[in-house]
């Protein structure tokens, strides 16, 4: 496999309107915008823009919390929103006309709506993402911070602050949430259903438990219980602004796990559970967690800025057939489908199939997966494309696969291709699945050469003797997955064949 491929999985992208629109719509910051347009008559601040007690009240009943026990808490946490995204400005107070400062509890300035908040209505979808894209930058910060209960503790005893007595790391914090966001942004590239919500133990433990420990021990499943706790916190920070769907740990739960301090499994049973499997409402009281489509556009956004190369469908669009046949074998078949359909709709069918067949030529390594995709992507194209395969029928490498293309179009004159052609495409198709990880494809190839040597009872003593590159590589991976002994070997002493050959 090519070291230059990508390192993720493509993802599906909602369109810039769609996700401009759910931003806007996020709990956090429809409430941030909704106190900056009340902040047109000036609102008093404190000096790190924080809203004061009075006005604060005031900005709760005008978002209809006043009834919420939590209502001024959602209200500051909005209002500092609007602070830190420029949807207010905070003009700062002078000091007093003796060179004093003012007193604690005076106004340090005064908050009006700021220049960004004009974007969210009149800018254009991007405007609207940047700004949310930088709220969304702020909740993460809060959502890795201690609990401030404990500082409050400490700032109250009259001490200095002791970030390792809270066990706190800014760095580490930061790491987990990013690794646990990148987990979760992976699981949504793979899922063939992106709404799909991930079990919060299964979680925790995808960055806890190690690869290689089959059966995790007890202070492993410790570990991923706290992880699960501290993620619990972490998720009904980020919710309010768009970033994930959550379904929190039942409270109930929490109170049992306190009580009996009992560990948490992967699977989201404790870990003296001997009850047998767990039913999905079991698993679904550990917490169930996703990220919503603003959250993948966010996730890939901080990746790409990263360095991480992050693909999304569509990417490749205006790319030339050689990058959209490299990419193409590592991408899930539903999203490979996808990013031929949009390629190949920036194009006449002629021109796509010319483009394609041009950049399928070749001898390297790669070469067979390029053909493979291009067979794949060419299943696509509309019989408009006939003039573009006919004219490669005498090709050895694309000769084959353009038979194969005009034959499942009932097309009329068609040559019946050499034996060597046969085998050549044969060699050719099966090297183009050889480094693939997917059971199911290792199952299919299986079925594949056994259904060839079942046909052709002289199979290797001809298929030794083709002239491709990975034919030595080929006959070898039959002869370990060929399930028959006797084929089997025959298969070996025709690589062993074909390696002495390409070695002369």
């Amino acid at each position: 496999m090519s070291a230059d491929r990508p390192t993720l999985p493509p993802v599906r992208l909602h369109s810039e309107a769609e996700l401009a629109r759910d931003a806007l719509s996020a709990p956090l910051m429809a409430r941030a915008a909704q106190l900056a347009r009340w902040a047109e008559r000036g609102v008093p601040v404190g000096v790190g823009g924080e809203i004061l007690q009075e006005p604060l009240a005031a900005a709760t009943e005008h978002l209809g919390l006043a009834g919420d026990e939590d209502g001024p808490a959602y209200t500051a946490e909005a209002w500092q929103l609007a602070v830190d995204t420029g949807l207010v400005e905070i003009e700062e107070a002078p000091d007093g006309e003796d060179g004093t400062d003012l007193p604690d509890n005076a106004a340090a300035g005064t908050a009006t709506p700021g220049e960004e908040l004009t974007l969210l209505t009149s800018g254009s979808p991007q405007d609207v993402l940047d700004i949310w894209l930088g709220g969304m930058e702020t909740v993460l910060a809060d959502a890795a911070a201690p609990d401030l209960s404990d500082l409050a503790d400490q700032l109250t005893q009259g001490g200095e602050l002791d970030l390792d007595s809270i066990d706190w790391n800014p760095e580490e914090e930061a790491e987990l949430l990013d690794g646990i966001l990148g987990n979760l942004y992976l699981l949504t590239a793979l899922n063939e259903d992106p709404g799909q919500a991930v079990p919060l133990p299964a979680l925790a433990a995808s960055m806890i438990v190690p690869e290689d420990m089959d059966e995790p021990t007890d202070d492993v499943l410790e570990e991923v219980s706290e992880a699960m706790m501290r993620l619990d916190d972490q998720f009904r920070v980020l919710e309010p602004i768009g970033l994930v769907a959550y379904q929190p740990v039942d409270e109930a739960l929490i109170e049992e796990l306190d009580e009996d301090g009992e560990a948490v499994r992967p699977d989201g049973a404790p870990a003296t559970s001997g009850d047998g499997p767990l039913t999905d409402e079991d698993v679904s009281r550990y917490g169930l967690v996703r990220l919503t489509p603003l959250g993948v556009y966010a996730v890939r956004a901080r990746m790409l800025d990263a360095g991480v190369d992050a693909p999304a469908v569509g990417d490749l669009t205006d790319k030339g057939a050689d990058a959209l046949l490299a990419a193409l074998p590592d991408y899930p078949e539903p999203l490979a489908q996808a990013e031929s359909e949009r390629w190949l709709a920036a194009r006449t069918p002629l021109d796509a199939a010319r483009d394609l067949l041009a950049a399928a030529r070749g001898d390297d390594e790669d070469a067979p997966r390029r053909r493979l995709a291009t067979q794949q992507t060419l299943s696509l194209v509309s019989p408009d494309a006939e003039e573009a395969l006919r004219a490669v029928l005498d090709d050895r490498q694309l000769g084959g696969l353009a038979r194969v293309w005009l034959a499942e179009r009932a097309l009329p004159g068609i040559p019946e291709p050499s034996q060597e052609m046969i085998f050549w495409l044969t060699v050719d198709t099966i090297a183009a699945q050889l480094d693939s990880a997917d059971e199911e494809a290792a199952d299919e190839l299986r079925e594949l050469i056994l259904g060839l040597t079942e046909q052709h009872s002289g199979f290797f003593e001809t298929a030794w003797r083709v002239d491709h590159p990975a034919t030595a590589d080929v006959l070898e991976a039959m002869g370990r997955l060929h399930p028959d002994k006797k084929a089997a070997k025959e298969a070996r002493k025709a690589a062993f064949k074909a390696r002495s050959r390409q070695s002369d």
